[in-house]
């Protein structure tokens, strides 16, 4: 998926992350909550955000891009050398 659903608004985020900061959890396998929505946005440099599958897909995030992470979607970040960072979370406006 490119972009996000249409009708979804921001409702929070987590700080900026760099390759030192970035929490082990977000590292590891997890996953967003029914009906949140999460938007990986790289800042400077580059991460693999991975979706374990089967199959695994691997997509690399460069500086100015970003990836949409969907709910219940199990997944994972992986910094490529220096790397900062942030994920906003979205969902349906109430």
């Amino acid at each position: 998926m490119r972009d996000l659903p249409p009708g979804l608004v921001k409702y929070g985020g987590t700080p900026v992350f760099t390759e030192k900061t970035v929490p082990a959890k977000l590292t590891r396998a997890h996953d967003t909550k029914a009906g949140v929505w999460g938007k990986l946005v790289v800042i400077e440099g580059a991460l693999d955000y991975v979706i374990p599958g089967p199959p695994e897909k691997r997509i690399l995030v460069c500086a100015g891009e970003f990836a949409v992470i969907e709910p219940e979607v199990k997944h994972y970040v992986r910094p490529d050398g220096g790397v900062t960072f942030r994920v906003d979370f979205y969902r349906r406006e109430n």
